[in-house]
């Protein structure tokens, strides 16, 4: 199981500087980041969180990045990932993430 520790915050920014603006699950991205920072959000919401931003640095998946469509499958895993944790990645997550990726309201 994927824990908030697994996930190198290096690589996740280096990435989501990359893909910011290019895609529109990012900012999705970057709210779970916060949430799953957040110390009221519940371990396991936590834990989902991390496995699926693991997914999403980890250039090695269902289909492979680098090819065309490549983040289909990433954006898929970030969004039912979202889906099932949606109550713990609040407004003010989503602002943190507008602040960070630069984005306004």
């Amino acid at each position: 199981m994927s824990t908030p520790s697994d996930l190198d915050s290096g690589i996740f920014w280096s990435l989501v500087r990359r893909l910011a603006g290019r895609f529109s699950f990012v900012i999705d991205a970057v709210a779970m980041w916060y949430a799953m920072c957040d110390e009221e959000t519940p371990w396991w919401a936590r834990c989902a969180i991390a496995a699926a931003l693991v997914y999403f640095v980890t250039p090695i998946d269902l289909i492979p990045d680098a090819l065309p469509g490549g983040w289909v499958d990433d954006a898929g895993v970030v969004s039912t990932a979202l889906t099932t944790v949606r109550a713990w990645v609040t407004e003010r997550h989503y602002a943190q993430a507008r602040r960070a990726l630069g984005v306004g309201a």
